[in-house]
């Protein structure tokens, strides 16, 4: 909905251009409009940015749980030990508690003080072991908590692991989409690169940069027949990837644009203009759906070279077609998590 009325006032704006001088009012609201979308835009950046920061994030938190899992793990072999120790101490105390009842068995009828002594010495026992017992049947109730611990975070880790698994694989289907993209827009303009074009691979998009000698002349916005050229063979890619959506900016250098008598203003105008009038070269005879392509104008405020230098300001006369892969699949897994 939202390319729509871009689309919508894009158009208008182009025909009431084409009529007369824009009021500045209208053409102000035209342009916040078109700032509004270029900042939506850039909220993608940011959103892909994101992505790979909660993947980040869910590998530490993985980590932390491995560690506390080994954790638990030596909390256990630790109590399984003592409760062994107590086990063995008490099999020990049971013996000479049996020992102590036959000595005083055989000795009930002799002296006095030697029964009382070896009674003592029973109780005693007796005390000891149920002290073994209480300890031994507390070390089982420890032993119990770690294994249902052990148990959660296990059960834990994997459905991180199960959870990270997939992300990865959406994320590594999207980054195949976009390289795949990359290579057939490379092989389709394979005669351009190098040669005022090139193709780049970043962020998980696709960027086709056009120098503006490829597309048009100083100050103008007319397309030349090589470049008119070039926009077909990638339109050709366009029309058989439906899923990509297509923004194309349009980038000036820094120096004033002279409108003389010419209908626009500035280096706004002139980014605008040379960007909606690519969005038409693809556009023309091809079966792209015009829902897909956004036409914005970033003027000098973004130079990919920021020297004051002829060759600098070479540069930033350009315009990049950025194509973005479907990212549906991958934001609904985040919005399931």
């Amino acid at each position: 909905m939202k390319r729509k009325i871009f689309h919508a006032i894009v158009t208008l704006l182009i025909t009431l251009v084409a009529i007369s001088c824009v009021p500045g009012k209208k053409y102000k609201t035209l342009q916040d409009t078109s700032r509004q979308y270029m900042d939506e835009r850039d909220q993608f950046k940011t959103d892909n940015i994101g992505l790979d920061m909660a993947n980040r994030e869910l590998e530490s938190k993985m980590a932390v749980l491995e560690k506390q899992l080994g954790t638990v793990k030596e909390d256990i072999s630790k109590a399984q030990g003592d409760r062994d120790k107590a086990i063995d101490e008490y099999n020990r105390i049971s013996s000479k508690y049996t020992e102590l009842q036959n000595a005083q068995e055989d000795l009930i009828r002799g002296n006095v003080k030697e029964t009382q002594d070896l009674l003592t010495e029973l109780q005693a026992a007796q005390k000891n072991l149920q002290e073994k017992e209480d300890i031994m049947r507390q070390l089982e109730q420890t032993l119990d908590t770690k294994k249902s611990s052990l148990d959660e975070l296990t059960f834990e880790l994997e459905k991180r692991n199960a959870r990270l698994v997939e992300l990865e694989k959406i994320l590594d289907a999207q980054k195949k989409i976009a390289q795949d993209l990359k290579n057939k827009v490379s092989d389709a303009l394979l005669g351009f690169e190098n040669n005022g074009l090139t193709v780049t691979n970043k962020n998980g998009k696709v960027y086709v940069s056009l120098d503006e000698k490829l597309l048009f002349k100083t100050a103008s916005w007319d397309i030349d027949a090589n470049g008119k050229s070039a926009l077909k063979k990638l339109a050709g890619v366009l029309e058989k990837n439906p899923g990509i959506q297509i923004t194309i900016e349009g980038h000036t250098d820094n120096v004033p644009y002279k409108p003389s008598a010419s209908e626009l203003n500035d280096n706004w105008d002139l980014s605008v203009k040379r960007a909606t009038t690519v969005v038409r070269v693809l556009l023309e005879g091809s079966k792209i759906d015009p829902e897909r392509l956004t036409a914005a104008g970033r003027s000098e405020y973004l130079p990919v070279d920021s020297r004051n230098t002829t060759d600098a300001r070479q540069k930033n006369r350009r315009t990049e077609i950025i194509l973005t892969p479907d990212l549906t699949e991958l934001y609904k897994l985040i919005d399931k998590y």
